[in-house]
């Protein structure tokens, strides 16, 4: 989506109903800065007022997502075409958060056996050692919590049983035995455990 296209024509939309920035911010309940920002491309409307901005300035979801009116003849082209941009926005946003939880976790692996290498060679054996290396440990815990929550915030773990895609919530992730990506979880479909393989694509 073209968010500098898509701003233009917000501001297109306000200045043709005859409203301010501020008299469009007072009737969604915003401040006038994020409509500012809305209107230079620097941000997108949220989904929890988008239907609201697109009643003030009296034009469809599909218009505001395209940028542009949309006349009868074109408004199913234009239609397929924005799920097809959505649907490519996802999948690039699910292949970064992806990546970056990958890149966490080999960041914070290297960091743990570094730290606790160097603390056995430097520290004489004794407490002070064994609390340096446990202090270690938890760290290493913080970046992999979050590269826990990376992980169940993209795609889906596919049941062995019935092939259904189980969205878990984070803790039912956390608490479930696990090898790398794959977990063992129960569907809620077949009500059966199994491991459940990691899809990106849901």
């Amino acid at each position: 989506m073209d968010q500098i296209k898509i701003g233009k024509f917000i501001a297109e939309c306000r200045k043709k109903n005859n409203l301010t920035q501020s008299q469009l911010a007072e009737k969604l309940n915003i401040t006038d800065r994020a409509i500012s920002k809305w209107e230079n491309g620097k941000g997108m409307p949220d989904s929890s007022i988008m239907l609201d901005l697109c009643n003030e300035l009296k034009i469809s979801v599909n218009e505001l997502l395209s940028g542009e009116m949309i006349s009868m003849e074109n408004k199913n082209e234009k239609q397929k075409q924005l799920l097809l941009d959505m649907t490519k926005e996802v999948e690039q946003k699910n292949k970064i958060i992806w990546t970056s939880m990958w890149v966490i976790l080999l960041v914070s692996m290297t960091a743990l056996f570094a730290g606790i290498f160097i603390s056995a060679l430097l520290i004489p054996e004794g407490i002070l050692q064994i609390v340096t290396i446990l202090l270690i440990c938890i760290l290493f815990l913080i970046p992999c919590f979050y590269a826990l929550k990376l992980e169940v915030s993209v795609g889906a773990y596919k049941c062995k049983s019935c092939g259904y895609e189980i969205v878990p919530t984070y803790s039912e992730a956390l608490w479930a035995m696990h090898m790398g990506t794959t977990r063992y979880l129960k569907c809620p479909k077949c009500h059966k455990k199994t491991w459940c393989k990691k899809i990106i694509k849901k």
